[in-house]
Parts: C-alpha cells; structure tokens; sequence
C-alpha cells in the first residue's frame, strides 16, 4: 500500500512561527490605524513630562505645569515611559509614537502566543491571542501602560510557569520589575501576583511535604521583588500611589476609564464572558481552586473598571492554560484537522528561524519609514482644540485659564498652565469634586465662585457643557470663539482695569 507523501515541515521552509506571524499582523494593524493611539489628552502631557524630565535632567518631585497646583507634590511614577515617549516624538514625530506603542503591544501579544503554545493546541493559543486584542484594543493608547504591557506578559508567565514547576521564579526576573516600576504604577499588580502565587506554590508544597523549602525560596524572592520594585526615583511612594489612586472615590466615578464598562452595547467583556460561561458549562470544566479565585479577582477588577479589561484578554490564558489544556486532550474526539492543515499548524508553533526573524523586522521597519512619510497622523480634535487655542492666542490672552478635563494635556503639551489636567491623583477627590459640580451648575453660584477663588480670566470648554450657557448670560463675561470642539469665554475687563498700563 503506497505511503502518503512527506509533508515539508513549514518552519523549516518557511522559518516563520506563530508568535512571529502574530505579533506582526498585530503591528501592522495597529500601524495602520494608529490614530485611533492618539484619542487620549493624557498624550500631550506624557510628552510634555518627558521633554521637562530631559531638559532639567531630573524626575519631578512637584508640579511644574498647571496654575492651579503649581508646586504641589506630584510623583511622576512613569517617568521613564514619558522619557522614552518624548524621545521617539522629538525623532520621529506622532509617526513614531504611534509606532511605539503599536510594537510594545504587539511584543505583548507575541510573547503572550508563544507561552500559550508551550500547552495549547495551536488553533486554542490563536483563539486567546485573537481574544486580548481584542479585549485591549479599546484602552490601548499612546501611553506609559501600553509600553509596560511586555513586561506584564513576562512577569506573569513566569510567575504561572514556575508555580506549575514546584519552585520559586528565578532571580533574573527581578531586573523586569525595576524596569516596570519605572515605566508605569500598574507594577503593583505584579507585586500582588507574586505574593498570590507564593500562597499557591506553598500550599502545592504543602501535597509534598515541602512546606519549609517553598516558604523559604518563596519568601525570598517576594522580599527581593519589593526592594526592586522600590529601585525608584520615589521609593515606597511608587507603591503607596496605587492605595492613593484606589482610595479615591469622586474622580475615579466622574473619569470614563475608572467607570464600570456599559453592557448597552456588545463589548469584548461580554463576548469572553459568555463563550468562556458556554465552554465551561457545556463541557464540565473544573479549575483549581487558587486559579478560580485570581480569575474572579481580575473579572472584579474589569467589571468595577473598564481599563482593566485587558487584564482578563492578557493574563487570564496565562494561568488557565494548563488546566484547561489537560481537560480538552482528556475530551479529544475524532475529527481533527486534516492532516495537512494540522502539520502546518503545528510546525509554525515551533520558534521561528533567525534569519527570518531579522528579516521581518527589517520589513516591519521598512514599512514602518514608508508609513510615516505616506501619512500624516491626525489628533483626535476632541482632545485638541488647535483652533480655539489660537484664536486665544490671538488675542493675547495669558491670565488663568479654566479649561475642560480632558483639554488638560494639550494645554500643557502647548505650554500653557491648564486648570486641571489628567493627573486626578494630584489634584485629589475634593478639587475635583469643587470642578466637576461647578462646571455641571449642580450650584446656582458654584461656577461663580470658582471663577472668583482661581482668578480665571478666560475659558476653554466644550460647547455641551452647561458651564458654557450661564457664560454666555454673565454680564462680565463674553464670548471670543466658537466651534464644534471648544468655547472660548473671555473675562471683561472693569474701568480701573482698562485704565492700567
């Protein structure tokens, strides 16, 4: 009986693998519509901190930039991103921030496909890929979290591989948490995880009877993961700024990211929710108890925020991927693949040739110069009111300006101390509560009185905003300009006013 023919392995002829393939779709993708990267205001003062820290030469300890809270104590705890960010921008432009944060998360992504390999049947780890795109495509912007997203794929696979492993992560990870602790506040969140997979691997120990042995290297690198979480420009004040913003109540129900996701219309939440719910019950699923409990921890933290969506995308397939790999080859059944599409499958989840890789990159980079000379990335003008900022200009207007929330970071990115801007941890929950109640009339005179107790001389804000009526009736208030992004409202001057020099 005649033999098939050989299959030809793919990653031997082609070189390519799926982290590879993965992680450049996803590039390429973002690449291509990298402006919606640049839809968040917090852009402009990110840049705007990294271009003070490199010209003063040092990490602020105070705020340098609005007038409402000049010289107060801020932690700039993402200053190494804001460094890195104003950087590419000086080089490269908006191109080059956009490029940034597309290639951060899609090494993401490709690091997170190539540990899901190492127990997914290939088809199982696309699937989970597919699904943290898709699930932080919302959030994903041109800021500090998207370019510490590698490290938080890292951090946890490693935590997830040695616990599986019976042993403590080995001491070359620690250099993951100093960087990470410099690039972005959510470094907290692997110190969580640390301690909540030391629990998990002493109580494994525990089944062996090497409790004493799991305590002590556990302890250990718990110990030693805190003191380089601490190798800051702030120390312990890096740790204490995810209590300080958690803490916090009005800003975190008034700011669109700290709120809980709508369910009015289908999001990516729903959708893993519901086929994860459909899988689960459809075929038994189990997991182990101190694997269900973080993956109900990290559902309550997307549930009770919207920015920690990309959590259960990211992290979730990292520590379900054994447990559920196990049961699903218990349940194999016939019908596989054709054996074709199979080996191909199969063979690409092996690593990828380094040659190919080399020249992937220099494609991507290729292509990534053409983009940036073909296109001009345009800002969202939601969050950048270019028009009515100069038409303020033009008028030599240099007083307090009362601005819009989410005008903040451009008016600095412009050089112009803003009212308020996105850094609500240094403002704190009762000036916030002060602007936000003032600008919606919750009042009859709280617009009035916060217009008196800054000095505001004139206004930036949005046309829907009710401040923008009661402005348009203050007999000592006019309006200069108008358009579909901002309002610009100008103080009159009084008599004795005109009359000084």
């Amino acid at each position: 009986m005649p033999t098939a023919p050989a299959i030809p392995s793919t990653s031997r002829v082609t070189g390519l693998s799926w982290p590879l393939i993965i992680g450049s779709l996803t590039y390429l993708g973002f690449l291509a519509y990298g402006n919606l990267l640049l839809g968040d205001g917090d852009t402009y003062w990110h840049i705007a901190a990294g271009r003070w820290i490199i010209e003063h030469a040092t990490v602020p300890t105070h705020d340098p930039f609005s007038h409402t809270m000049r010289g107060a104590p801020w932690t700039a705890h993402e200053w190494l991103s804001e460094v890195i960010m104003a950087l590419t921008y000086q080089a490269f432009g908006w191109a080059g921030v956009i490029m940034l944060t597309a290639a951060a998360f899609a090494g993401a992504i490709a690091i997170l496909t190539r540990f899901l390999l190492k127990n997914f049947e290939p088809v199982h780890a696309l699937i989970f890929a597919a699904l943290a795109v898709m699930m932080t495509a919302p959030h994903l912007l041109a800021r500090p979290h998207a370019l510490a997203m590698p490290l938080l794929v890292i951090w946890t696979a490693y935590l997830v591989r040695a616990s599986e492993q019976g042993r403590a992560p080995s001491f070359w990870l620690l250099p993951i948490m100093t960087l990470w602790a410099n690039l972005h506040g959510g470094f907290t969140l692997g110190l969580a995880l640390t301690l909540f997979f030391a629990v998990e691997g002493v109580l494994h120990a525990r089944q062996k009877n090497e409790t004493l042995v799991a305590v002590k290297s556990w302890a250990l690198f718990v110990g030693l993961s805190l003191i380089s979480a601490l190798l800051t420009p702030h120390g312990i004040k890096g740790i204490l700024f995810t209590v300080q913003i958690l803490s916090g109540s009005y800003a975190l129900d008034h700011i669109l990211e700290w709120q809980s996701p709508s369910f009015h219309s289908i999001q990516p939440l729903e959708i893993w929710l519901l086929t994860g719910l459909a899988v689960a019950l459809h075929q038994g699923l189990r997991f182990p108890i101190m694997r269900l409990i973080l993956l109900l921890g990290l559902l309550h933290l997307a549930l009770k925020h919207i920015r920690n969506v990309e959590l259960i995308g990211l992290l979730a397939p990292l520590f379900l991927a054994a447990p559920l790999a196990k049961q699903w080859q218990e349940r194999a059944v016939a019908g596989r693949q054709l054996a074709t599409v199979d080996r191909i499958f199969q063979e690409l989840a092996r690593g990828a040739n380094r040659r190919v890789v080399a020249l992937t990159m220099a494609g991507l980079v290729l292509i990534t110069l053409l983009s940036a000379q073909l296109s001009d990335p345009l800002l969202k003008k939601e969050i950048s009111p270019v028009d009515a900022l100069q038409a303020a200009q033009k008028a030599h207007l240099t007083g307090p300006v009362l601005n819009e929330y989410r005008f903040g970071g451009y008016l600095i990115y412009a050089g112009i101390p803003p009212f308020i801007d996105g850094r609500a941890d240094m403002y704190g929950d009762d000036f916030m509560k002060e602007y936000f109640e003032s600008l919606n009339l919750t009042t009859s005179d709280g617009l009035q009185k916060l217009l008196q107790k800054y000095r505001i001389e004139w206004t930036l804000l949005p046309p829907e905003i009710a401040a923008v009526a009661l402005l348009d009736h203050l007999p000592e208030w006019h309006r200069l300009y108008a358009d579909k992004i901002a309002v610009v409202h100008v103080k009159k001057m009084t008599p004795e006013e005109a009359q000084r020099p």
